[in-house]
C-alpha cells in the first residue's frame, strides 16, 4: 500500500475492486473536505478537527499497546490540549512559538534520532504521540483563523499531496536504492528526488498563480515547501516504523481501502506546521 507522502514506490495492488474502493474513499474525504472549508461555518471545521484529533489520538495509543485505561487517558490528554488550542491558537504568540519549536525539534532532531536508533520504548512513543498530533492541530486551526484561510490550508495540503502523487510515480519508473529498507522497504532514493521535483514544480505555480496572497518571495516559499516536502517523508517513515514496532500493517480501519486516519496524515502531520510555522515568522497572524 502507497504511503500518505509516497515516497514509498512498492507494487501497485492488482485487485482493481480494492483500487475502486481506495478512489471512492479518496473522493469522497476531498468532497467532504472542499465542502467543509467553502460552504460551512467555521465552528464546523473546529468540530472537525477535534474529531481527527481523537480519531488520531485513539490509533496512536493502539499502536502503543496499552492497556485500555491507558489509552482512554491518551486520548483525554490530546483533546483536552485541542480543546485548549482551540481557545489560544493564534491568540497568545508565546504558545505558538512554544508548539512550533517544539514540533520543529522533535521532527528535525527526535524523531531522525529514534529511527536510526531504533528506541521503541512505551512512554517515548506515548511523548512523540502528543508531539505528532497536537502541533497538526495547532496547524490546523491556526490556518483557518487566517484571512485566506482556505488557501493557505489548502495550498499547504497540496504540497503533501504532490510530493506523494510525484513521488509514486517516480519510483515506479526509476527507484532503485532503497531509502529505509529495515522500515519501509518500498521507499526510494529515487521516490524523493521525484517528490522533491514535484514539489518545486508546484512552488513555481503556487507563486505564479497566488504569490501576492503569500509574504514570501519565490525564494523563500521555495525553501519552505521543500522543507515541508522532507519533514513528510520523515513523518512517513516514523509512522511507518511506529506499526513495525506494533507489527500492524494500518494504524486502523476507519477509511476502507486506506486504513487509519495516521496512515493518511502521517506525512501532514511533519509538514503541515512547518508550513504554519513559515507563515507565522512571515508575518501572518501577528
Amino acid at each position: 500500500m502507497r504511503a500518505a507522502n509516497g515516497v514509498s514506490e512498492g507494487p501497485v495492488n492488482s485487485s482493481s475492486s480494492q483500487t475502486e474502493l481506495r478512489i471512492r474513499t479518496a473522493a469522497v474525504l476531498i468532497a467532504a473536505l472542499a465542502g467543509i472549508l467553502l460552504l460551512g461555518p467555521a465552528w464546523l471545521w473546529v468540530v472537525v478537527v477535534l474529531m481527527l484529533a481523537g480519531v488520531a489520538a485513539a490509533e496512536w495509543s493502539g499502536l502503543c499497546a496499552w492497556p485500555v485505561r491507558m489509552r482512554n487517558a491518551f486520548v483525554a490528554l490530546v483533546l483536552l490540549a485541542s480543546l485548549a488550542l482551540v481557545l489560544r491558537a493564534g491568540h497568545d504568540a508565546w504558545l505558538d512559538a512554544a508548539i512550533l519549536f517544539c514540533a520543529l525539534v522533535f521532527w528535525l532532531l527526535v524523531a531522525p534520532l529514534t529511527l536510526r536508533s531504533g528506541w521503541s520504548g512505551q512512554g517515548a512513543r506515548g511523548v512523540s504521540g502528543v508531539l505528532v498530533i497536537v502541533p497538526l492541530v495547532w496547524a490546523l486551526l491556526w490556518l483557518q483563523q487566517q484571512s485566506d484561510g482556505n488557501l493557505l490550508l489548502v495550498s499547504g495540503m497540496a504540497v503533501v499531496w504532490v510530493s506523494d502523487s510525484a513521488a509514486y510515480f517516480a519510483g515506479r519508473a526509476f527507484g532503485r536504492r532503497k531509502l529505509a529498507p529495515t522500515v519501509s522497504p518500498g521507499k526510494t532514493w529515487e521516490g524523493v528526488a521525484g517528490g522533491v521535483v514535484g514539489v518545486a514544480a508546484y512552488t513555481v505555480a503556487l507563486f505564479l498563480l497566488a504569490g501576492e496572497r503569500l509574504p514570501a518571495g519565490l525564494p523563500e516559499l521555495l525553501a519552505l515547501t521543500l522543507l515541508m516536502c522532507l519533514l513528510g517523508i520523515v513523518g512517513d517513515l516514523y509512522e511507518s516504523w511506529m506499526k513495525r514496532v506494533a507489527g500492524v500493517k494500518d494504524s486502523g480501519t476507519c477509511l476502507p481501502g486506506h486504513g487509519g486516519l495516521l496512515d493518511r496524515v502521517d506525512a501532514l502531520a511533519a509538514a503541515l506546521p512547518a508550513w504554519a510555522g513559515g507563515l507565522w515568522l512571515a508575518g501572518f497572524g501577528a
